[in-house]
């Protein structure tokens, strides 16, 4: 049985920056192979990796949609054979970007194939991290699996926090988490105030850490580099290990 961990957060809030370290500090700590799952619409974690991606789910589906499954070929084997395929690998881990469809339709038989691929995939990695947008219906439309731990990852601004709280109460209409909800509050520039303590203690959310706002972390993301390629000594890498450490079983 794999460990799920699911992020979701404002646009902006550098969830993807905390996932692409999550991953690091997974492969660092031997605990591989991880399974990285790009479930965003904007869909970057392999920039954030430094990791190439020539194909996606979202391909996959349209090629099904589209009627590109060779002759004597069921829709199953196609879909698997075109999954197996989007997989991008490197040491440690392998990379499945979702990906969006193209145009309009019934997408009903892709995903529910879609489902069982992700549900035999996972149980080859002892941990999945899937990067997620704000809403976390994605999720539910494409596997049934339950989550380990929701990061939720906001800034300081209120609207980042209200929207971590959505989140949260999302997902527990959902029903999709198994295990435990934490909030990471980043880029920071100071300690919380009262004001968002409040907001966080209210609805219910443990605080795992504080990550300060980072001027390399910043260059990095501007300049187009990995941000996986931080030195581990920078504060805001230490930051984030120092909560993944407390969060990760």
């Amino acid at each position: 049985m794999s460990y799920t961990i699911a992020l979701a957060g404002k646009g902006g809030t550098g969830k993807t920056t905390v996932a692409g370290l999550l991953i690091k500090y997974l492969v660092q700590k031997h605990k591989t192979p991880v399974l990285a799952v790009d479930a965003d619409a904007n869909a970057n974690l392999n920039e954030v990796l430094g990791l190439e991606v020539h194909d996606t789910v979202g391909n996959a589906r349209e090629d099904m949609k589209k009627g590109k499954v060779p002759d004597g070929m069921t829709k199953d084997v196609f879909m698997s054979m075109r999954l197996e395929e989007a997989i991008a690998e490197e040491d440690g881990y392998d990379l499945l970007v979702m990906g969006q469809p193209e145009g309009s339709g019934c997408y009903c038989a892709a995903n529910s194939i879609l489902v069982g691929f992700l549900e035999k995939l996972a149980a080859n990695y002892p941990y999945v991290v899937m990067d997620n947008e704000a809403g976390m219906e994605h999720i539910s439309r494409l596997t049934t699996r339950n989550v380990d731990v929701l990061l939720l990852v906001t800034d300081a601004s209120r609207r980042g926090l209200q929207a971590a709280v959505r989140i949260h109460q999302l997902a527990g209409e959902l029903n999709i988490v198994a295990g435990r909800s934490c909030l990471i509050m980043n880029q920071a520039k100071g300690a919380p105030d009262a004001a968002a303590l409040e907001i966080i203690r209210d609805a219910g959310l443990t605080l795992a850490g504080v990550i300060q706002e980072d001027d390399t972390v910043y260059e990095y993301d501007l300049n187009g580099r990995p941000t996986v390629e931080i030195p581990e000594d920078n504060p805001a890498v230490r930051a984030a290990y120092e909560i993944f450490e407390k969060i990760i079983d």
